[in-house]
């Protein structure tokens, strides 16, 4: 079934293309830098910034919008998004930003027009939380980060 994704270019996105699926398999669209193109935004090793995409969307009630790294550039400059995943609420309408980071051990730029990250369009799940005296045990019970081991 598909849904239906409305976006609003801002004038500094205008010339920008629209996010889409470069494959037809793919899961992710493609999100843009919206920064100005005599201004690349400059990331050194180990800093953080936002960067503008040049888009508002509008997500239809019951899904959400998941801003994810893109694998290439996480493996050739250590280039990542550092909320990943970075989540856009279904009732959030400002600007789409990108929050990246350059874990690589060389300053990377970011130019007008090049693909920083992908975004999944996903339903949402809501529960109704309730509070109870205890909870049911397992096997597992408290064992927390590794405690299943390696293989």
């Amino acid at each position: 079934m598909t849904h239906v994704l409305r976006v609003l270019r801002l004038a500094h996105g205008a010339d920008l293309s629209l996010p889409r699926y470069e494959t037809a398999g793919a899961a992710g669209m493609d999100l843009s830098a919206a920064n100005p193109a005599d201004a690349p935004v400059v990331l050194a090793p180990m800093e953080r910034r936002l960067v503008p995409t040049g888009l508002m969307i509008e997500l239809e009630q019951g899904f959400e919008a998941q801003v994810r790294p893109r694998s290439g550039l996480a493996l050739r400059h250590g280039v990542t998004v550092l909320n990943a995943p970075g989540t856009i609420d279904a009732d959030y309408r400002g600007e789409v930003q990108v929050l990246l980071v350059n874990l690589g051990t060389e300053p990377f730029a970011v130019t007008r027009g090049m693909r920083i990250a992908q975004m999944i369009v996903a339903p949402v799940t809501t529960v109704e939380v309730v509070e109870v005296a205890a909870v049911n045990h397992t096997p597992r019970a408290a064992g927390g980060f590794g405690s299943t081991g390696l293989n």
